[in-house]
């Protein structure tokens, strides 16, 4: 049980350790930045372990009120005898990677969704109810009958429509009544993975111009860290509810949709090579649309990989080497999700800007004597609607 006068001494000891240190090392510190990591790291352990055994140790049985007010034999007579907590269970840390990794299944499920895959198969079973297409009795035309007979038991496409709403504000669907759209989520998602985009150029950059450089204002941990944990908290009221259970359910749903599209009697049906071919056939045909699969397809996986990397505890890494090291898992994937939104107007690169106010929703256009200027060669009413969904 640490006392505050054993408080305070420990925080001074601990400064007065790295004034000590640093002062004896600053030659090699110059030449070989990275040892201020691992020394910083080493003496940041070795003060986590010491607060972490006072806070495992018992408290006394009125948690040291009558200590610190004076009443009793153990009355403290001065204020450094008084017993001081070392804080609580960081706010970052209490968040549950099951409900994460769901809310990436969500990601992936509603781009598939705005592709139309679950129209072409419902347009396919009305084709077949209405005899008009050559499907009796091959694997395809008996699972689009099942499909149909188990569609009683599923979520509704409402209900569906009604959690993408809720959780991503995406889609034209109502939200369940008493809770709200989570209107904050593209906002966050897209700044995040730019910020992470941009400290990958910046570092591959840094590469280039000096051998082995270590600038910090080449890639800013912080600033991805901060993006990350804002995205990933936003998410965290988000994800309650039935979302987890849903998601299961239409995993299987589209799975199933699938093996539908890739049965041979279906895509002899139309000509095809495979179940992508059918989607996009019918899509054609019967829709009459511009085809957007490829990259709506791309940011439904990189999409979900980035959120299931954020599910983890990496984002708390304050390590430089080994935060670069895990974010290396999503650099590809960032930079990939950003080029197809971007190809498909949903997302920017803001090249002014790197720390996205939270009531704002893209970076304010520069300007240039009191008047906005493009970006890019594009006008800034453009620019911003590159953040519309």
């Amino acid at each position: 049980m640490a006392t505050e006068q054993d408080y305070q001494s420990l925080y001074d000891r601990v400064a007065a350790l790295r004034e000590t240190v640093t002062g004896r090392l600053s030659a090699d510190l110059i030449s070989n930045p990275q040892l201020a990591d691992a020394l910083t790291k080493q003496i940041d352990d070795m003060l986590r372990s010491v607060v972490d055994t006072d806070s495992k140790a018992p408290a006394p049985p009125d948690k040291g009120l009558a200590q610190l007010t004076g009443i009793g034999p153990e009355a403290a007579s001065q204020l450094g005898q008084t017993r001081i907590p070392a804080g609580v269970e960081a706010y970052d840390e209490t968040i549950t990677s099951e409900r994460i990794i769901a809310v990436g299944d969500m990601y992936y499920l509603w781009q598939h969704e705005k592709i139309g895959v679950f129209r072409v198969v419902q347009k396919l079973q009305e084709l077949f109810r209405a005899g008009t297409v050559r499907l009796s009795g091959g694997p395809g035309a008996y699972a689009l009958y099942q499909f149909d007979r188990r569609e009683v038991l599923r979520y509704t496409q409402r209900e569906r429509l009604a959690a993408y709403k809720r959780v991503f504000n995406y889609g034209g669907g109502a939200v369940p009544t008493g809770s709200r759209a989570n209107t904050d989520f593209h906002k966050l998602f897209s700044h995040f993975v730019h910020q992470v985009t941009l400290f990958w150029r910046d570092k591959r950059i840094s590469d280039v111009i000096r051998e082995r450089a270590y600038d910090p204002s080449f890639g800013s941990i912080a600033i991805v860290r901060r993006a990350g944990l804002d995205l990933r908290n936003n998410l965290k009221w988000l994800s309650f509810g039935h979302l987890n259970v849903l998601r299961v359910e239409v995993m299987q749903l589209l799975e199933e949709a699938f093996k539908i599209l890739n049965s041979n009697d279906v895509k002899r049906l139309f000509g095809a090579d495979n179940a992508w071919d059918v989607l996009e056939e019918v899509l054609i045909r019967y829709f009459h649309e511009r085809l957007v699969t490829s990259p709506r397809q791309r940011m439904g996986v990189t999409g979900r990989e980035i959120l299931r990397w954020l599910s983890q505890p990496h984002i708390l890494q304050t390590t430089r080497a080994q935060f670069e090291t895990l974010l290396l898992e999503i650099a590809e994937q960032s930079e990939e999700w950003l080029t197809s939104a971007q190809a498909m107007g949903l997302a920017g690169r803001p090249i002014s800007q790197r720390v996205l106010p939270w009531e704002q929703s893209s970076p304010t256009p520069a300007r240039k004597n009191g008047k906005p200027t493009s970006v890019r060669g594009k006008h800034p009413a453009e620019h911003e609607l590159e953040y519309q969904l």
